[in-house]
């Protein structure tokens, strides 16, 4: 019957003497090994076997929860939170649509003042007329009727 140190066994294992200690004290009673007159471990092949034993399960468990499926309220919570942020994007994006459309009538607002204060007339063909929806206005009103920060606008 050969005798093993714990130096040995945590070489073997890849541990350390420290660890090798621990899981000796968490061995069943009648698991653990003896000791000698000088108070060390006696270790034999029955004890290395389950000090591998307990060292595999506990590795075992350790990597089952690490990789443990996320729970089914988790994914809810975050499908629900992940909508939420599909909403704000998208009324994000009808906002600065809308900012967009008030900004170019704006700009023909601009462009038909600066006309008619060089000329004093304004001409009879001007077609950036601001009360005239622009065809994508006219568009996005059948969309979102009156919707909107700006929708006043368009009424």
């Amino acid at each position: 019957m050969a005798s093993k140190t714990i130096s040995s066994i945590a070489k073997e294992l890849n541990l350390s003497r420290a660890r090798v200690y621990q899981i000796i004290d968490m061995l069943d009673d009648n698991e653990k090994p003896s000791k000698d007159s000088n108070d060390r471990y006696v270790i034999d092949d029955s004890v290395v076997n389950a000090i591998r034993k307990y060292y595999a399960n506990s590795n075992t468990k350790a990597k089952q929860e690490k990789t443990s499926p996320i729970d089914d309220k988790v994914l809810d919570i975050m499908r629900r939170q992940l909508d939420e942020k599909d909403r704000q994007i998208e009324k994000l994006t009808q906002l600065l649509n809308q900012q967009q459309q008030l900004n170019l009538s704006t700009n023909r607002q601009n462009e038909k003042l600066l006309n008619t204060s060089t000329n004093n007339t304004p001409s009879q063909s001007d077609d950036t007329d601001v009360l005239k929806p622009t065809e994508n206005s006219k568009r996005e009103e059948t969309k979102t009727l009156k919707k909107g920060l700006f929708g006043w606008l368009r009424r």
